[in-house]
């Protein structure tokens, strides 16, 4: 079969890879997840084995499409406007650079917070890349608190991170506010709090509050703060892939099924 393509969906480098016909539709998709090659006629594989050869890697296997699960049937019923899979680390932050017009020092302020949550991000993407038990998510809209950094689901649950650049200075965590260097303290910690709380009730699951400090040259917690999780790339990975398991993989794929619709956040 002549004239087929190759077509990544999702962010770059992550998600399938779609082979389609010149009239756009798909023959057959490579999961990189899984290494697993689905064609939909045995007469085709041939050919979709040709177009893909130059991204397999490892041991794969090919054969029909699996049976869909409940998350999948979920996930195939979002609409592209309401899926927020596709979102990268400060997409909205990467909108307003690039056709907002922000005073210098409101875009110095911005390119700060977009190279935190692009470092952040990246550590979380990389995780969920090297274990196929992770799901993340970035930039999720929450009604009356803005947007969500992240949300990571796991083998330990689920966490909501806010990502707050250090600028290479002493990072002070306390109960209630967050300090950076001589900066003005930030309600940080009372923010993500909150963030725990509503995704707790949009996914009906225990959540844990994690703030990350990005580029921090210390980092001092308050011994009274302990049920906010804070972490510092590079390092950050690391400590979740050790932490204890509390969800099993079905778990995990329901819940991300769910936490991707832009309408279970909004309750539409």
């Amino acid at each position: 079969m002549r004239g087929l393509k190759v077509v990544p969906s999702g962010r770059p480098g992550r998600g399938r890879l779609y082979v389609n016909r010149p009239d756009g539709r798909a023959v057959a998709w490579y999961d990189r997840r899984t290494n697993r090659i689905s064609v939909l006629a045995d007469d085709q594989r041939e050919p979709v084995l040709a177009a893909l050869r130059p991204y397999l890697s490892g041991e794969w296997t090919i054969g029909p499409p699996p049976v869909p699960t409940a998350a999948d049937l979920r996930r195939l019923a979002l609409r592209p406007d309401q899926d927020l899979a596709p979102n990268r680390p400060g997409e909205r932050l990467l909108g307003e650079l690039a056709y907002g017009s922000p005073g210098s020092r409101t875009r110095h302020r911005m390119r700060q917070e977009l190279q935190a949550r692009e470092r952040m991000g990246a550590e979380l993407d990389l995780l969920e890349e090297s274990d196929a038990h992770w799901r993340v998510l970035h930039d999720i809209p929450l009604p009356g608190l803005g947007l969500l950094d992240h949300l990571l689901i796991g083998p330990p649950g689920i966490l909501v991170v806010r990502t707050v650049p250090g600028r290479r200075q002493r990072a002070r965590v306390g109960d209630l506010l967050l300090t950076v260097g001589r900066a003005e303290p930030t309600p940080d910690p009372r923010w993500i709090r909150r963030a725990a709380a509503l995704a707790a009730r949009v996914l009906t699951a225990p959540v844990t509050p994690v703030l990350a400090l990005a580029d921090a040259s210390r980092v001092e917690v308050a011994p009274t703060v302990r049920d906010v999780l804070v972490l510092q790339p590079p390092t950050a990975a690391a400590l979740l892939a050790a932490a204890p398991v509390t969800l099993k993989p079905p778990d995990t794929e329901a819940l991300f099924a769910l936490a991707r619709s832009h309408s279970a956040w909004s309750g539409r």
